[in-house]
């Protein structure tokens, strides 16, 4: 069965480990480069991980192996593009499974839109943020408060961006995050004064990436297994 109509499922995934995550997301990008699948838009939380993009340098994780289990966490090397970044409960993971048009086949101008998608949503709170020209993700002032990294594959998207809601910014601590000095984390939860319901954020960036990428957003149940 064909699907050309331009709307794409949204799943929630709640809590759910890299690694299932990214097992899940190579099963439905196979799926979507065979048309057998609409457009997925998976939204979730990670547990306290650290990942390694395909360029990623190893001197920009700062901790051992060791210090990062004593942490809590793990660090995994990634397939997407970027260098390292961390993610963790209270941050907002989006990883669009899309198909770009031959029309459209524009992966500088497909991160934009996912870029765009994040402005509009911290503009839905009150906060102003924008790109930076010289790095990828989405910058309040001198800090970053969205990393995106991706990969494509067959026209396929793959992973995406994780915004930092509520999350523990200690973490951060053990990494260069994506590998760029001078330059610092925040979180919605640090410039608003206070946590806003993940609900809420996934809410409007849904509407949002909707808008952006002018799809019909369609809400599906949990896929069998796709949670820890």
């Amino acid at each position: 069965m064909m699907f050309v109509m331009l709307c794409c499922e949204v799943v929630r995934l709640g809590l759910i480990g890299y690694n299932d995550a990214w097992r899940l997301q190579q099963d439905l990008a196979h799926q979507r480069a065979r048309m057998t699948i609409p457009d997925q838009l998976l939204l979730l939380e990670h547990p306290h991980v650290f990942t390694l993009g395909r360029r990623g340098r190893t001197e920009n994780v700062l901790s051992s192996d060791e210090e990062i289990a004593a942490a809590g966490a793990e660090l995994i090397h990634s397939d997407r593009g970027g260098d390292v970044t961390y993610h963790g409960p209270g941050q907002l993971v989006a990883y669009p499974i899309v198909y770009l048009d031959p029309r459209a086949r524009d992966v500088p101008a497909y991160v934009r839109r996912l870029e765009e998608a994040v402005i509009r949503t911290l503009a839905d709170f009150g906060i102003a943020a924008a790109r930076e020209s010289e790095f990828p993700g989405v910058w309040v002032g001198e800090e970053k408060i969205c990393a995106v990294g991706v990969k494509i594959g067959e026209w396929v998207t793959m992973h995406g961006l994780a915004l930092n809601v509520d999350t523990d910014m200690s973490f951060f601590g053990h990494i260069v995050p994506c590998g760029i000095v001078g330059k610092g984390v925040t979180s919605m939860a640090r410039l608003l004064g206070r946590a806003p319901a993940m609900q809420e954020v996934m809410d409007c960036f849904e509407l949002r990436f909707g808008q952006v990428f002018e799809r019909e957003m369609l809400p599906m149940p949990l896929p069998v297994g796709g949670r820890d």
